[in-house]
């Protein structure tokens, strides 16, 4: 099985709403199909990267790549967890955890996008809660991290909703124009008070030393 030499393939987050994964190969195209169909909304410009702003087909392979990408340049020290979104059973975007020596910093940084015609419907607030749960339930970080630009109003507020602290001011360069980012963080004791008791992880155990973790962890 894919799982005995690659267990990441069989860790899972669930809520009462989502399922968070890696996908099968059919389930990879068809989460570039979501993409192609678009991930802003019109007039928006919320994310730093190029690929949301290419052409369908050019949107739908960087999807492709980036996931192809993060597990063939997967190491311990340095980690990129492109969990699938599902909702009913469909994949509708991706919600990441990164890290960069973990196992020392205990830090992890989070990422999304959803497909345009999924925006509004409070997924992202529960697909960040999934992974925040991964996060410290899971991988016993001390810090998560996440950015957003101070026009996406949609991002900052699910930090703002789950508890995250501001953590300045970053001056970017978003397509050749001057944008703020607003970094937020919060502290294993920020997410305690919130934590929930109806989010659940499966497979981590084996698959526990990818992440730089070990027994005693």
């Amino acid at each position: 099985m894919l799982t005995d030499h690659w267990p990441l393939a069989g860790l899972g987050v669930r809520t009462p709403r989502l399922e968070l994964r890696l996908p099968t190969e059919p389930e990879l195209a068809e989460l570039a199909d979501v993409a192609a169909r678009g991930v802003n909304k019109p007039g928006t410009r919320p994310f730093r990267s190029a690929w949301s702003y290419e052409p369908p087909a050019e949107r739908a392979r960087s999807v492709l790549k980036a996931h192809w990408r993060s597990q063939a340049e997967w190491t311990r020290e340095d980690w990129l967890l492109p969990l699938v979104v599902f909702d009913e059973g469909r994949p509708v975007g991706v919600q990441s955890l990164r890290a960069t020596d973990f196992a020392i910093r205990r830090e992890t940084l989070s990422g999304s996008w959803l497909g345009v015609e999924h925006h509004g419907r409070g997924l992202g607030t529960e697909a960040r809660s999934a992974v925040l749960h991964l996060a410290f339930a899971g991988l016993a970080a001390e810090s998560a991290t996440s950015g957003s630009f101070t026009d996406n109003a949609a991002s900052v507020a699910i930090s703002r909703r789950l508890g995250y602290r501001p953590d300045g001011l970053e001056r970017d360069n978003r397509r050749g124009e001057l944008a703020l980012t607003q970094r937020f963080r919060m502290d294993r004791a920020d997410w305690q008070p919130t934590r929930r008791d109806d989010i659940r992880i499966t497979g981590l155990d084996r698959c526990a030393e990818l992440f730089g973790l070990t027994p005693e962890d």
